[in-house]
Formats: C-alpha cells, sequence, structure tokens
C-alpha cells in the first residue's frame, strides 16, 4: 500500500503600500479576483493575505475591507481564502513600515507617495514621505530572508531637462526637474542597488499620466488629465489649467494594475541590470481627449459639462517639464499589456465609477 504525501502549497502576503489609494485599491481587487502571484521559486503561490497600507482609506479600500470583514473574504481562482486588512500607518514611520512587513513569504507593492504638486510646496514632507518613506521599507525588506519582489511604482517625472527629448524610453537620460520626480528617480536606482547586491528583488513601473480617477481632483500637477474626462461625463464643468495642444502620456487604470502584475511576475533573469520599465502609452493634446470624451458621452446618452479655459502658469510650468510621450516597448518585450485606446479607457471608467448602479 503506497501512502500519498500532502504537500503544502506555498502562500504569500501581499503588502499594498499606498492601498488606500485609487490604484492601490484596484490593484487588490485584482489580486483578491487573481488569487496568486509568481514567488520567489519561479512558481505561482497563492496569495492568504492582503494588507493596505496608507494613512487612509478611499470608498474602494473601506468597500474591500468591509465585505472580507462582514461576509467572506476574497476568494482567488484556487478557491482560496484571502483575507484583506487596512493597516494605518505613516512611510515615514520606521516602526510601522516594519509592521506592516511582518513575514519573510511576502510581496511588496510600494505606491505610497506624496504627488507632485504636494511636493512641489512641501519639500520637507517630499523628503520623509517619498525619500525617507522609501528607505525604510527598503531596509525592511532587507531584513527579511528570501529575497522577497517588490514592484515600485515610479513616474515619467523622473524625466526632464532642455535635453529631454518629447518620447523618452528606458535609454533616455533622467534629469527630474520636479522634487516629486528627483524621490522616484532615486529610489529606481536604490532598487537596482538593493536588487544587484540580492538584498530583495526589486522592479520599477514608470507610470504615465493614469487615467480616469474617479472622485475628486487631487494635488498632483496631473490631475486635469483625469479632470478633463471625469468632470465632463458627470456632468460637471471642468475648469481646464493647461493649454489645449497640451500633449501628455496617458495610460488607463486597468492597463497599469495589469503591468504591475506582470511586472511582479515577470522572471528575474530577464530584466537586466536596469530593472526601471517606462510603460507604454497613448500621446494625446488635451483637444483630442476632449473630443473622445465627447464621442464616448454621446454612445452613453449623457450630456457633457463644459470644459472651461482657466490656465495656471505653475501647474503649466510644472507639466511643461514632463515628457509628451513614452518609447514602452522594452516593457512590452517583457510581456506588459500595451495600452487600450482612450475610447474604451473612458467606456471602462464610466462602467466601474459611473453606471455601476
Amino acid at each position: 500500500m503506497c501512502l500519498g504525501v500532502i504537500v503544502p502549497i506555498p502562500s504569500m502576503k501581499v503588502v499594498i503600500t499606498g492601498g488606500g489609494g485609487f490604484l492601490g485599491s484596484q490593484l487588490a481587487k485584482r489580486l483578491l479576483e487573481r488569487g496568486s502571484l509568481v514567488g520567489p521559486s519561479g512558481e505561482p503561490e497563492a496569495v492568504d493575505s492582503i494588507v493596505l497600507f496608507d494613512a487612509s482609506f478611499g470608498p474602494l479600500a473601506e468597500e474591500l475591507a468591509a465585505a472580507a470583514g462582514s461576509t467572506a473574504p476574497g476568494t482567488g481562482q484556487q478557491g482560496q481564502t484571502i483575507d484583506l486588512t487596512l493597516l494605518g500607518g505613516d512611510m515615514g514611520d520606521r516602526d510601522a513600515v516594519d509592521a506592516a512587513i511582518d513575514r519573510d513569504d511576502v510581496a511588496v507593492f510600494h505606491l505610497a507617495s506624496m504627488v507632485s504638486g504636494e511636493c512641489e510646496e512641501r519639500f520637507d514632507d517630499a523628503l520623509r514621505a517619498n525619500l525617507d518613506g522609501g528607505r525604510h521599507l527598503l531596509e525592511t525588506l532587507r531584513r527579511r530572508s528570501g529575497r522577497p519582489r517588490l514592484v515600485f511604482a515610479s513616474s515619467v517625472a523622473t524625466y526632464g531637462g532642455d535635453d529631454m527629448p518629447d518620447r523618452v524610453g528606458d535609454a533616455t537620460k533622467r534629469t527630474p526637474q520636479t522634487t516629486y520626480g528627483m524621490t522616484k528617480a532615486i529610489l529606481e536606482l536604490m532598487i537596482n542597488d538593493y536588487s544587484r547586491k540580492g538584498f530583495l528583488d526589486g522592479r520599477s513601473a514608470r507610470l504615465p499620466t493614469v487615467i480616469v480617477r474617479p472622485g475628486k481632483p487631487n494635488a498632483a500637477a496631473s490631475s486635469w488629465a483625469s479632470g478633463m474626462f471625469r468632470e465632463p461625463l458627470g456632468g460637471q464643468p471642468c475648469r481646464l489649467p493647461v493649454h489645449r495642444d497640451q500633449c501628455h502620456p496617458v495610460i488607463g487604470y486597468r492597463d497599469v494594475v495589469e503591468s504591475f502584475v506582470a511586472l511582479h511576475d515577470a522572471d528575474p533573469a530577464r530584466l537586466g541590470d536596469d530593472r526601471a520599465y517606462v510603460l507604454p502609452s497613448h500621446r494625446i493634446a488635451v483637444a483630442e481627449g476632449i473630443a473622445a470624451m465627447e464621442q464616448v458621452a454621446a454612445e452613453f446618452g449623457i450630456l457633457p459639462g463644459l470644459v472651461l479655459d482657466e490656465p495656471d502658469p505653475a501647474i503649466q510650468a510644472i507639466v511643461d517639464t514632463w515628457p509628451t510621450a513614452t518609447d514602452g516597448s522594452r516593457a512590452l518585450a517583457l510581456g506588459l499589456p500595451a495600452p487600450r485606446p482612450v475610447a474604451e479607457i473612458l467606456r471602462d471608467y464610466l462602467r466601474d465609477f459611473v453606471l455601476e448602479d
């Protein structure tokens, strides 16, 4: 008689810093659906716990936590139970970051950051939140065993300067012209070095502007890029701080979430010595974006609000330092998704956030 041996399926904890925000919550929702990520072994491992670490939590994060607490936790494709926890904390507090990373079998998506406009106005706070917080996280992961995987949400704001081309790629020199971009560039370099030394297995995604973010405008200098779709599609006026021929690289939130997951799961042997990947995007002028919004509004029978030109020299000055297009060919070759058409991104937004009831 031969007795079978039950081999336990490896599992992992996922920590999403900035998990209370829009992208963090969308990522958590996707991971609850998916149920697994590739682990250090190179094989899929079941996710048994998701922790959203943030100073505050938006409606979707609260809804996910309430569902996990009052009905049933999320169940991934493998049918396992996944606990989801909201953990309040400050990235500048080393002890709080340590408390969030309390297991060796952990994967981290580092999305927490002060945004661009805030960083320009509050330099010391930007250093504490973005640089000190990032280093706290890297040092915490360094102390864990098993070389945990880390995905960092960087930005195309790492580019800039007089010699910056209109279209930037992974070989473009990074000379950021904002405090926000500077902090992102430094963390990219630190992640490369910590990975080179074997302290962790890090990857960075340089994000173009993500659309369409629901809710109210935030302090990001790129907030208008969602506002010119969100407010009119909600029947509200949009106050546009940049000129209408302003070109900008944009990507849909669903594509960003899938890019985070794909970048996490990528074989480390394929990443090379530069683990930062700029994501592919659409280069659109404001006027083109408004035309796409009006087209989709007509499809859904929506009378859109007006887009009002209200130039803001401070916002325009920041936006003028950013690239207008990205070359994401290296990310595409790694298996990250190509961006879907802008009109389809707007349809996603309406279905997910406006017409969901």
